[in-house]
């Protein structure tokens, strides 16, 4: 096994550790009332807000997906590595 091949499973694992905390589902859980809270346009006013809402959601979207598409970007890893 190659260095790189080496810090990539440590990458991949260092991750796995993570996702499998209760830590890490109460956090999630917490981000996902947060999106479902900020997730109503309505209360915009300008679309200046309407951007900055735009852009919360965005980073809200990736943090709730970030276990998903680690699995997956481990996933496409180990297929070409074999």
């Amino acid at each position: 096994m190659s260095d790189i091949d080496r810090e990539n499973e440590l990458y991949y694992n260092n991750y796995f550790q993570l996702f499998r905390t209760e830590g890490w589902k109460s956090f999630i859980e917490e981000m996902e009332g947060n999106y479902a809270a900020i997730n109503d346009l309505s209360a915009c006013k300008t679309e200046r807000d309407m951007y900055f809402r735009q852009g919360q959601l965005n980073v809200l979207r990736e943090i709730i997906h970030i276990e998903e598409m680690i699995y997956n970007a481990h996933k496409e890893w180990a297929e070409e590595d074999d």
